[in-house]
């Protein structure tokens, strides 16, 4: 069973995909700061310096009753809270991720395509004089040899 789950795990398609998760996730977390850290700042900025990952309602408040300025000082307090704006950056992250990989499964889709389109060739090399005949000569026409 060692060993049948050793080949399993050492396939090409089960390495590569661990590869694809472990670069999915760094990717993932640049994202997050592009979100957080680059676009939301000036988002803020401009709907009057909202920061979208304070934004949130209070369920249920703890001690001390709120108030609360920040969802950290919510959090710290106990209070019980729908946080909102984490979700909306969560949302524009999401957005980011999936139009970025469609936009790479776009690109291979079209590198296969063109790799499919090449046109059949119509000359080929003569091995004896290395001149270009067309393909279906069956002598080649400069140096008269049998093909």
């Amino acid at each position: 069973m060692l060993k049948e789950f050793r080949e399993f795990a050492m396939r090409g398609n089960v390495v590569d995909m661990a590869v694809g998760i472990i670069i999915g996730a760094a990717f993932g977390t640049i994202v997050k700061s592009l979100v957080d850290d680059v676009i939301m700042p000036p988002i803020g900025l401009i709907l009057g310096n909202v920061d979208f990952s304070n934004l949130f309602l209070v369920l249920n408040s703890g001690s001390p009753a709120g108030p609360y300025a920040s969802l950290a000082e919510a959090a710290k307090a106990g209070a019980v809270t729908l946080a909102y704006g984490k979700f909306i950056n969560t949302v524009i992250s999401f957005v980011i991720v999936a139009f970025s990989v469609f936009m790479l499964i776009r690109g291979m889709n079209q590198l296969q395509r063109k790799k499919e389109e090449q046109p059949a060739p119509t000359s080929k090399e003569c091995p004896f004089c290395f001149s270009s005949i067309n393909i279906k000569a069956t002598r080649c026409p400069a140096c008269t040899s049998q093909l």
